[in-house]
């Protein structure tokens, strides 16, 4: 009987071993895959906020980790684009946290100058059918961002429409679209304050 036991304890001690070295090949294997398709999501993500014409350096290697209010709490990843050595615009990662349903997570592509080049909702608990127009698969609204200009912390245009701005709203929802217009608008004019620090930016961890 104890014989017995200790063959097979022998016998799953083995099998145990085998499958975890299974899984250990099996990952280092589809390591490489997995973070070549995440770059490629990536990129195509940028491409949505930020035309490829408007700059020519790698993107996704020009990456910094800020703490900056205007782009919510805690840190936040910004990409410096560049034309040439001289950089010309960012694209931020930037939180709305006053979101119909909780915090809405924000990819903001500008200039430094207070144009808005492109903006796409990441990540978002919004009511289906109501706040998540707010994905360009439902509702061409998050595209009407790309070439507004933002006149200064003070301009009463970039709002939605109930607020004076000339931002729609959704039908039954108007507190989603302001918190996304609001954040988009906070990292419009932290994107003008970005060249007089970008020497003193925190690179991003390989």
């Amino acid at each position: 009987m104890l014989k017995t036991m200790q063959k097979h304890g022998v016998t799953l001690a083995i099998f145990a071993a085998a499958l975890t070295g299974l899984t250990a090949l099996v990952n280092e294997l589809t390591k490489t895959t997995i973070d070549e398709q995440a770059v490629k999501q990536q990129k195509a993500l940028f491409d949505q906020v930020i035309p490829s014409d408007f700059y020519d350096n790698d993107l996704q290697k020009s990456c910094f980790v800020v703490e900056a209010p205007q782009l919510g709490k805690g840190s936040h990843r910004i990409f410096i684009a560049r034309k040439g050595d001289a950089p010309v615009g960012a694209v931020m990662e930037a939180t709305a946290p006053d979101g119909y349903s909780g915090a809405i997570q924000l990819l903001v592509g500008t200039d430094f100058s207070g144009t808005v080049l492109g903006t796409r909702v990441t990540e978002h608990h919004e009511t289906p059918g109501l706040g998540d127009k707010i994905e360009p698969r439902l509702s061409d609204w998050i595209l009407h961002f790309a070439g507004k200009v933002i006149h200064g912390e003070n301009d009463a245009a970039f709002a939605v429409k109930k607020d004076g701005g000339e931002f729609d709203q959704f039908t039954g929802a108007t507190i989603t679209p302001r918190a996304v217009v609001n954040a988009v608008k906070r990292a419009g004019l932290y994107a003008e304050t970005l060249p007089a620090q970008i020497n003193n930016l925190t690179p991003c961890e390989e």
